[in-house]
């Protein structure tokens, strides 16, 4: 992990297209700016960890219902 200071109004950016600005820091909270290109998701650490969870359990059930499929598949056998 990468740590870095910065002050009010300072920015910092992450290659050529994301820049994170400090608009404020009061107490234990820091409110963030942060300008990226259109279409780029951004989500709260929350929120993003639920979308991967929910990704998992899709892709389990995906892969369950392919077993199943494949259970009840009975090829034609040519006499």
């Amino acid at each position: 992990m990468l740590i870095l200071s910065r002050r009010p109004g300072e920015s910092l950016h992450l290659g050529d297209h994301i820049k994170i600005t400090v608009l404020s820091a009061k107490g234990q909270r820091v409110k963030l700016g942060i300008d990226v290109p259109d279409g780029m998701p951004v989500y709260r650490e929350e929120i993003y960890d639920k979308i991967q969870e929910q990704n998992t359990m899709a892709a389990q059930a995906l892969q369950e219902d392919l077993l199943a499929v494949t259970k009840l598949w009975k090829p034609k056998h040519n006499k």
